[in-house]
C-alpha cells in the first residue's frame, strides 16, 4: 500500500495531465541528476541502481524497475522520493525533491517515460581496490640477512629480516626431544612412542630430523590430524542440528578427507572435487563423495517448518562458508545488503548464491561388495518369484470358479430359500457379488472376488509368503547400505533472486551467478557459470586469495596465528600481513610446486624458524610481546581431540585403526537429559572404546562433552581457527574425568610393567611415556615423594585401594601399591607440560 503522502500527490498532481509533454533532457534528467546520481550513477551504485538514464531506470536495480512506464502509481521511484511505507524518502541527505518535482516526475512516467532516441550514460566505473590482498600475488625475492648461516631455506631470510630490523635475534634450536614431540603433535596430532623417541634421539646423522619429518608425512595419522583441521572447516558432525537433531550419516565424506590429504591430493583438485566433483567428466564414486563438504549444513525436521526456507539457509550457509575457508571474506555480511566495509554489494552475495542454488540433495547409496553381490542375487530371485506368481494366478481362474461355487453354495445354505431384501442387506459385498452373473458383474466386483480367492488359495499363499520374505530381506539388505550425502546438479536451474533484506519471501531483481567485481573475472563456456567453473576459478592463479589464504591457515596451525591474524577476514578490516612478502612467496611456492600441502608442511617444519626453542625471554617480550616477529616459536595448549589421543598413546590404549563410522566412548550417564530427544549411546567396547577423538560420534545438540571442555567447536558453522581458553573445569577433567581416570589406570600399569623396578626408574618411564623426555632431578623427588604419600593413604584406606586398583589392567598387583601408582598417572596426565605443545 503505498502512504497518505503518496496518495495526496496523486490527487494533488491531477490538474497537471492535461499539461504539455514532460521533456526528459530539460525537466527530469536535471532533477535526477541534482538529487540521486551521486548514490545511483557511474560511481557508486548504491542497491545496483542507476539513475542517470531511462535505461537504467527501467532495468532498476536489486529492487526490480524504478519505473514502469505509463504506470507511476507502481513506480517504485516515486515511492522513493516520496516515501512510503512507514520509509524516509530519498535522498537520505541533503534536499529532497519538492512536491511539485516529484509531481513532474510521475506526469513524465505517466506520459510513457520518454527519453532520447539515443542515450549515452557515462560509462560506470570499474570497480578496483587498492586493498593488499586484491593484488595480484608477488613472488619477491627473499632479503639479504646479517646471521646468513642461520636460515635453512628462504623462510628463515624472510623472518631473519624482520627479527633483525627489530633489534632481536633468533632463539636456539629446541632441544632434540622437544623437537620430536612439537614435529609429531603438529603433523600427525600423537606424541612420539618411546622407541621412536630412542630412535631419533640415537640417529646422530646429518639428516636425522629430515628422516623424522618423512616418516611422519607418511604416516596414515597426518591425514587424520590434517583432515581434522579441514573438518573444522567443513562443519562436519554426524547429526542434522536444530532441536530434533537427527543422526546422519556423514562418515564417507570424512573418510575421504583422511584419504586425500594421506595421497596429498593436490589442493586445487581437493577444492574441486569437493565444490563440484559430481560434475567432472566421468565423475567417480570418491569425487561425488567428496561434495559432502557443502552436505554438512544444518538439517531442520521439525513438523510445520518451510523448508524452501531452510533449503535457502543451507546455500547462505555454503556462500558464507566458501567464503571464510577459500577467499578468507566475510561474504555473508551481505546477506541483507552491501557490505558495510568490503567492495562485496548484495547482488553479488546472491551470483555466489546463485552458484549454489542449482544443486539437489541426494543420498549417494555406497554397498560393500558382498552388499554389491547379494542385492542383483536378491533382486533375481524376487524377479523369478513374482514370475511364479503371476503363473499361479493365471492358473486360478478355474480354481476360483470351484471357489465361488462352493461359497455361493453356503450362502443360500444360510439364506434359504427367502432371498428378501432385507436378507440381502445384511449379506457382505462379496456375497452379493458372487449372486451376479459372472458376465454382469461390474470391475470393481470382479476386482473384489479375486482378492478374496487369492486369500484363501492354498496354491497361491506359500509363493506370496516366498515373495514377501524376498521382498523384506531386500529392503534389510538396502538399508544396511551405507550412504553418503553429496551434491547433484539439477538438470533444469533455478532462478536466483536477490533476497530484498534476505528475506526469501520478497524477491527481488533475478540475478546470474558470477563473483565480486573487484576480483578476476569468472569464465564460463555455457549460458551461466556453473559450480564447476566456479571451482576452478577459485584456485586459478589470476585469484589473488585463495593460494594466499590456505598458505597462512597452514603457517596459523604452527606458529599460534597466521601471518594474516584474522585468518577468515583479508578484507580491509582485517589485519595487515606482518610478513607480507614471505605470504605471497609461500603462496607462490605453494601454486608452483602443485598445491602440494605434503610439500608446504615440509618447507615450514625443516625452517630454522618453526625448529627455535618457544622459551620466553624479557627482550622479545618488550619488543614484541604478542611475538608476531618470530624471534621463537610458539607454546600452544593441545586441542581437545590431540589431548585425548595424547592420553591414549601416554597409556598405551590408543587403537591406530583408521577410518569407519563413529564410535561411542564413556561419557556421563545424564548427557541427553537436556535434549529434545534422547540419543543413541551404546557404549563402545574393545578397541572402539579407544579410538581417536574425531572417530566419537558428533551429535550437535549435545557434543561429547570432554571436546566441548576443551574448547571443539559446535559444527553448526564453518571453523577456521578454534579459540584455547584456559578455566578449572578443564583441570578437573583430566584429573577426574571417568575415561581419564581409566587412562591414568593404564599407564599405572604401563609403568608397572616395565623392566624396571625401583620408584625411580618407573617414574622416569612414566615422564617419558607422557612428556617424550626424562624428568628433572626436581621433579623425580616430587613425584616418588607423592608416590610414597598415595602409599601411605591406601594403606589406611585398603578399601579405597582396592576399588581404585580394580579391573584387568592391574590384575595381579597388590591394590595397595597399584592405586598409589593411579595416582602417579593422574598427576602426569594432568600436568600442564602434557596438555602443551612447546
Amino acid at each position: 500500500m503505498k502512504s497518505v503522502a503518496v496518495l495526496l500527490l496523486l490527487i494533488c498532481a491531477a490538474p497537471l495531465a492535461a499539461a504539455e509533454p514532460v521533456r526528459y533532457e530539460q525537466d527530469i534528467h536535471p532533477l535526477l541528476a541534482a538529487h540521486c546520481v551521486k548514490c545511483h550513477g557511474p560511481d557508486k551504485q548504491q542497491a545496483e541502481l542507476r539513475v542517470d538514464s531511462v535505461a537504467g531506470l527501467t532495468t532498476g536495480g536489486n529492487t526490480g524497475p524504478a519505473i514502469i512506464p505509463g504506470k507511476s502509481v507502481e513506480s517504485l521511484l516515486i515511492e522513493a522520493v516520496a516515501g512510503g511505507d512507514d520509509a524516509s524518502p530519498m535522498p537520505p541527505e541533503g534536499p529532497r525533491l519538492k512536491p511539485t518535482e516529484i509531481a513532474l516526475l510521475k506526469q513524465w512516467i505517466d506520459q510513457g517515460a520518454k527519453g532520447p532516441t539515443v542515450e549515452a550514460p557515462a560509462a560506470a566505473k570499474p570497480v578496483v581496490s587498492k586493498h593488499w590482498a586484491y593484488q595480484p600475488i608477488a613472488n619477491p625475492a627473499p632479503p639479504t640477512t646479517k646471521q646468513a648461516t642461520w636460515a635453512r631455506n628462504p623462510i628463515d631470510q624472510f623472518v631473519l629480516a624482520k627479527v633483525e630490523a627489530a633489534g632481536l635475534a633468533p632463539s636456539p634450536e629446541a632441544d632434540r626431544s622437544t623437537l620430536l614431540r612439537r614435529l609429531s603433535l603438529d603433523l600427525t596430532g600423537l606424541p612420539p612412542t618411546p622407541e621412536e623417541l630412542d630412535a631419533f634421539l640415537s640417529d646422530t646423522s646429518a639428516g636425522a630430523y629430515e628422516a623424522a619429518v618423512e616418516r611422519l608425512l607418511a604416516s596414515p595419522h597426518y591425514g587424520e590430524h590434517w583432515g581434522r583441521y579441514w573438518l573444522d572447516a567443513a562443519r562436519y558432525a554426524d547429526s542434522n542440528g536444530y532441536t530434533i537433531d537427527s543422526a546422519r550419516t556423514m562418515w564417507k565424506y570424512r573418510d575421504w578427507v583422511i584419504d586425500a590429504i594421506n595421497r596429498d591430493l593436490p589442493f586445487d583438485q581437493f577444492t574441486v572435487e569437493q565444490l563440484a566433483g559430481d560434475m567432472l567428466p566421468d565423475a567417480t564414486i570418491d569425487q561425488r563423495v567428496a561434495t559432502g563438504f557443502h552436505r554438512n549444513t544444518l538439517r531442520n525436521e521439525e513438523g510445520g517448518t518451510d523448508q524452501e526456507q531452510f533449503r535457502v539457509e543451507a546455500v547462505v550457509d555454503r556462500v558464507s562458508t566458501t567464503g571464510s575457508v577459500f577467499l578468507g571474506l566475510t561474504l555473508g555480511c551481505a546477506r541483507c545488503h552491501d557490505h558495510k566495509y568490503d567492495a562485496i554489494s548484495q547482488r553479488e552475495f546472491y551470483q555466489y548464491f546463485a552458484i549454489f542454488n542449482n544443486a539437489d540433495e541426494p543420498a549417494l547409496p555406497l554397498p560393500t561388495n558382498q552388499q554389491t553381490k547379494e542385492e542383483p542375487a536378491i533382486a533375481a530371485e524376487i524377479a523369478q518369484t513374482e514370475k511364479r506368481l503371476a503363473d499361479v494366478d493365471q492358473s486360478g481362474i478355474g480354481r476360483q470358479k470351484d471357489w465361488e461355487a462352493r461359497l455361493l453354495a453356503e450362502v443360500d445354505l444360510l439364506a434359504g430359500d427367502n432371498k428378501s431384501p432385507e436378507v440381502l442387506a445384511v449379506l457382505s459385498p462379496m456375497m452379493i457379488t458372487l449372486r451376479v452373473a459372472p458376465d454382469k458383474r461390474s470391475a470393481a466386483q470382479v476386482k473384489l472376488l479375486r482378492d478374496e480367492f487369492q486369500k484363501h488359495d492354498s496354491e497361491r499363499i506359500p509363493v506370496m509368503q516366498a515373495l514377501n520374505d524376498l521382498k523384506e530381506r531386500h529392503k534389510q539388505l538396502k538399508a544396511k547400505v551405507t550412504t553418503a550425502l553429496v551434491m547433484r546438479e539439477r538438470a533444469e536451474p533455478r532462478v536466483t533472486h536477490v533476497h530484498l533484506r534476505g528475506d526469501f519471501l520478497r524477491p527481488g531483481a533475478v540475478v546470474q551467478p558470477n563473483v565480486m567485481a573487484v576480483l578476476p573475472r569468472l569464465e564460463h563456456e555455457g549460458k551461466s557459470a556453473s559450480r564447476l567453473d566456479f571451482a576452478r576459478w577459485l584456485i586459478g592463479k589470476q585469484n589473488p586469495l585463495t593460494a594466499r589464504v590456505t598458505v597462512n591457515r597452514v603457517w596459523q596451525r604452527y606458529f599460534g596465528q597466521g601471518i594474516v591474524g584474522t585468518e577468515n577476514d583479508f578484507g580491509v578490516q582485517g589485519d595487515r600481513p606482518t610478513h607480507p612478502e614471505l605470504l605471497d612467496w609461500l603462496a607462490t611456492r605453494f601454486m608452483q610446486q602443485g598445491w602440494s600441502m605434503k610439500q608446504l608442511h615440509r618447507l615450514i617444519v625443516t625452517s630454522a624458524t618453526y625448529r627455535q626453542s618457544s622459551h620466553a625471554r624479557a627482550d622479545i617480550a618488550q619488543k614484541d610481546p604478542y611475538n608476531k616477529l618470530l624471534a621463537r616459536q610458539a607454546r600452544l595448549r593441545l586441542e581437545a581431540e590431540m589431548i585425548r589421543d595424547a592420553a591414549l598413546v601416554s597409556s598405551g590404549l590408543l587403537s591406530r585403526e583408521v577410518g569407519g563410522p563413529g564410535v561411542y566412548p564413556p561419557q556421563p550417564k545424564a548427557m541427553f537429559s537436556f535434549t529434545q530427544t534422547a540419543k543413541y549411546w551404546a557404549e563402545s567396547k574393545d578397541e572402539d572404546r579407544y579410538r581417536r577423538a574425531m572417530y566419537t560420534f558428533f551429535w550437535r545438540s549435545s557434543p561429547y562433552p570432554f571436546l566441548t571442555v576443551f574448547d571443539a567447536p559446535d559444527a553448526n558453522t564453518t571453523c577456521t581457527r578454534r579459540v584455547r581458553s584456559n578455566t578449572p573445569l578443564q583441570a578437573l577433567t583430566l584429573a577426574n574425568d571417568p575415561a581419564f581416570v581409566e587412562f591414568a589406570v593404564a599407564l599405572a600399569a604401563r609403568m608397572l610393567n616395565t623392566s624396571a623396578k625401583d620408584d625411580i626408574a618407573r617414574v622416569r618411564a612414566g615422564a617419558r611415556f607422557t612428556l617424550s623426555r626424562d624428568p628433572t632431578e626436581a621433579e623425580e623427588k616430587t613425584l616418588v615423594d607423592y608416590l610414597k604419600k598415595q602409599r601411605q593413604s591406601f594403606v589406611a584406606k585398603p578399601d579405597a585401594a582396592r576399588q581404585v586398583a580394580a579391573g584387568k589392567a592391574l590384575a595381579g598387583f597388590e591394590p595397595v601399591e597399584a592405586a598409589s601408582w593411579v595416582g602417579v598417572g593422574r598427576v602426569l596426565l594432568n600436568l600442564d607440560e602434557f596438555v602443551t605443545r612447546e
